[in-house]
């Protein structure tokens, strides 16, 4: 290899990858790209070639770059190179890398001149590269030759923006010195894509063949036409020394030994060659790898804290320590008592943002869905009706009835408060539910230990089911009580004076209440046809008398408003092809409640929203609709049944006595629920893991099988001391790093106001004081760093630094435009400017 500063990179590099690859990560540096651009036949592949330090790209008389060479290095322990389309072929020998080129360029392109924008893609394995990326790109050309179409500058410009326009690729913009700098095709293209100049190198060649007495000294010293990182002049290979075979160390011999010989070059030799571009070109990437430390050293900073308090536990930690299990055993149950109770009361530090869990989902069950559940078991008002007509006359017997009878309200009551068992055990089994769900989540934290976990989830699940049937009978023995007594002297009881008065009495209740807002929150309507938009999602808003939805919850534009008389809900079957829950609502005299729809499909996203609204549609008097298996012959009873007036009243007066006493034992039974259930199952489990699972651990069996790591935790202790120590080596090694080397401040920025716009044609800007040219004979330089007066006449013309100041005049037999010369004057006169 030619590059030593590559070589001297290497070590710093690896040195960083095996710190990010002891602890399993990779060590993203993201090393930037490095492009050469410039006209044809500049010199660029000869840069390329001399920054690698190997000899393989197309070289030869008529040569030139037709498709542009993505060249990426690869750090390997062997050296040899493969190209993208012959996978899985090896090329160890560089002339066979550069015939294959050749041939894979003339097979796209033709062996006519012609180009392509389709890449070659070669990696290159070395133990002596870092991982880049070269871009060896098509010579910027103006004239079309054999089979080049007709706007080739614009096809090769296109292709070259696509490499140079990213923020990570370095340029190198390659001008021969026997050209025009002024009018560099590179330059104006860095600049185009890179204004501050912070990625740009000027890169002169062919400084051997100038011609002589002309040099180039004035522009490498960045005097004349500067750029933010200046130039560097390079001697490349000759075509006959590469007809020769001369291989690059000779041929960098040569080079130091031309600016060390060249007395306009001698005092600047150190900062010219191919030896300085690829120091500035490594510096350049040993700054960006001290970028990335700062970023890097967070991130390992972050993690190491993350692990210090588990690593510290870890440290002294011995398997077999008696002593050992018998502490972390009594840690684990103190813990596991404490997470229990917190997720039961509400507090503690492992909130769940997601959904509703421990005793937030136990609230919710006593106060939305346990009273929707009593509510669900209430008959109809035909049925109820009925049962206490067929009540009345069968009391009666054979006799016409001239009081309304006790004994109909107290059987129907009785029959009543029968029907609240479903619910109230149904509530049992939805806390028990809930009750065992928290237990498996409070058994998380042991899953280190399985056989501990295990146990712990087995002696509470059974002490919860033992309580179950005490909680039941308990629940059960409280319906009892209801009907062991009808108390019909309850303070709250209307008595048979009031009945009468009670339907007049709800009316002017509810009226009341009708602007009282229940209920808001997004609902889908999900029975909307295709043809007019499908399924929509508004705002709704439930109050005592409507229900009504917006367009958004602004509640600015109202889409409809559905009074609530005569409403029910019911549920409807979940269809496969949606994700959501759907229920409708209906009207009982089977009107249309919507438009032209029988029911209002609502869809809610989970089944617990749609308990919740059919809760709040409760409140507000929308009962769920109750289906009956009524036999036809029944129905055919039930159409045909009629009572005379008296009846009627009688009926009336005990429908409203039944009301008014089950809304008493409803209230008294939503209350005592509730509090069964919290103290015989709730705070017993509570009591009994505080005071009691500890002991029924130790009767179970053997302690220390208890206390046995699952084979997931041994490794996990393993991987957490291996990678808090990988962490602490990987930060020491970026310190070192970051003391070892050294980054190279940015240039200030200059005027590079002289570099001109694009290319296509268009008339180019003034040269500038500092714009080359050939001088004639008779000519002497001004001193140098002696600037001239703006619009003063001067060797070179008129001149001013803006870039609209007007084009120089003519002169007459001025020698074509080059790097400015410095011939020395032939005799003190000085020519008159013209």
């Amino acid at each position: 290899m030619g590059n030593r500063g590559m070589e001297d990179l290497i070590p710093l590099v690896n040195r960083l990858q095996d710190a990010f690859s002891s602890i399993g990560q990779a060590c993203n540096l993201d090393l930037p790209q490095i492009a050469v651009v410039g006209g044809q036949s500049a010199g660029k592949s000869s840069v390329l070639e001399n920054f690698v330090g190997r000899d393989f790209l197309p070289r030869g008389s008529g040569i030139v770059t037709r498709r542009p060479l993505v060249l990426q290095l690869i750090s390997a322990t062997a050296e040899w190179a493969e190209f993208l389309h012959c996978k899985g072929k090896k090329f160890t020998d560089f002339d066979e890398v550069r015939q294959e080129i050749e041939g894979e360029t003339d097979r796209v392109t033709g062996a006519n001149k012609g180009i392509s924008p389709v890449p070659i893609n070669l990696r290159v394995y070395s133990p002596h590269v870092l991982n880049l990326t070269l871009i060896d790109l098509p010579g910027i050309t103006k004239v079309p030759v054999g089979d080049q179409p007709a706007d080739i500058e614009q096809q090769i410009r296109d292709m070259i923006m696509q490499f140079i326009s990213r923020e990570s690729c370095l340029i190198l913009a390659v001008t021969p010195a026997n050209t025009d700098l002024a009018n560099s095709d590179a330059l104006k293209l860095a600049k185009d894509v890179d204004p501050q100049g912070l990625r740009t190198i000027g890169v002169i060649t062919k400084l051997d063949l100038m011609d002589e007495g002309t040099d180039a000294r004035d522009v490498l010293e960045n005097k004349l036409l500067p750029l933010r990182r200046g130039y560097i002049g390079v001697v490349n290979r000759s075509q006959k020394d590469i007809d020769g075979k001369k291989d690059i160390k000779a041929a960098l011999e040569a080079e130091r030994k031309f600016f060390l010989s060249h007395p306009s070059y001698r005092h600047i030799a150190d900062k010219m060659g191919t030896p300085r571009l690829q120091q500035v070109l490594n510096q350049q990437l040993t700054n960006h790898i001290r970028d990335t430390l700062p970023a890097f050293r967070s991130k390992l900073q972050t993690q190491l804290l993350a692990l210090d308090k588990e690593a510290e536990e870890y440290r002294g930690y011995r398997p077999d320590d008696p002593s050992r299990k018998t502490k972390q055993l009594l840690q684990m149950v103190q813990q596991f008592s404490v997470d229990f109770e917190k997720r039961i009361e509400g507090s503690g530090d492992q909130v769940d943002t997601v959904e509703l869990s421990g005793g937030a989902k136990i609230n919710r069950i006593f106060h939305e869905r346990f009273p929707f559940e009593l509510v669900k078991m209430e008959c109809d008002e035909k049925e109820m009706r009925r049962e206490i007509s067929y009540a009345i006359k069968n009391i009666h017997g054979i006799r016409t009835g001239l009081f309304t009878p006790d004994m109909a309200f107290e059987a129907i009551v009785k029959k009543q408060i029968v029907k609240l068992k479903e619910p109230c055990i149904k509530c049992v089994d939805m806390v028990i539910q809930e009750l065992i769900n928290t237990v498996r989540q409070c058994s998380n934290k042991l899953e280190c230990f399985p056989t501990l976990r295990e146990e712990t989830e087995r002696i509470v699940t059974s002490h919860i089911r033992d309580r179950e049937s005490r909680s039941k009978d308990q629940v059960l023995l409280l319906i009892d009580l209801q009907l062991s007594y009808i108390n019909t002297n309850h303070e709250d009881f209307i008595g048979f004076a009031s009945a009468q008065q009670r339907s007049s009495q709800t009316n002017k209740s509810q009226s009341s209440a009708g602007n009282q807002v229940i209920r808001k929150g997004w609902l889908t309507i999900n029975n909307i046809s295709i043809i007019k938009g499908g399924a929509k999602e508004y705002w709704f808003v439930l109050t005592a008398e409507s229900l009504s939805w917006f367009k958004d919850d602004e509640e600015k534009e109202k889409k409809y408003m559905l009074p609530l008389d005569n409403l029910k809900v019911r549920d409807v079957e979940k269809s496969f092809m949606s994700s959501k829950h759907i229920f409708s609502i209906f009207n009982t005299e089977s009107r249309n409640v919507y438009k032209d729809n029988r029911t209002l499909e609502l869809a809610c996203d989970s089944q617990d929203d749609v308990d919740s609204w059919k809760s709040s549609l409760l409140r507000a008097g929308v009962y769920p609709d109750k289906t009956t298996t009524v036999e036809s012959e029944t129905t055919t009873t039930t159409d045909n049944f009629s009572m005379d007036p008296q009846l009627e009243r009688k009926v009336e007066t005990i429908r409203n006595l039944v009301d008014s006493y089950m809304a008493i034992v409803s209230k008294c039974i939503r209350d005592l629920i509730p509090k069964t259930i919290m103290h015989l199952m709730i705070n017993n489990v509570k009591d009994f893991i505080n005071a009691e699972l500890l002991a029924c651990l130790y009767s179970a069996g053997d302690q220390n099988a208890l206390m046995d790591e699952s084979q997931e935790q041994a490794q996990r202790r393993d991987e957490v001391l291996r990678t808090h120590q990988a962490l602490k080596e990987a930060l020491a090694i970026i310190g070192d790093i970051s003391t070892s080397t050294i980054t190279t401040p940015m240039p200030p920025p200059v005027d590079n106001s002289w570099v001109g716009g694009s290319t296509g044609g268009r008339r180019s800007p003034p040269p500038s004081p500092t714009a080359p040219r050939r001088m004639s004979s008779g000519q002497r330089p001004a001193p140098r760093g002696a600037p001239l007066p703006p619009n003063r006449p001067g060797p070179l013309g008129p001149f001013n630094n803006s870039a609209d100041s007007p084009q120089a005049p003519s002169r007459p037999n001025r020698a074509p435009p080059s790097i400015p010369s410095r011939r020395p004057p032939p005799s003190p006169t000085r020519q008159a400017p013209p």
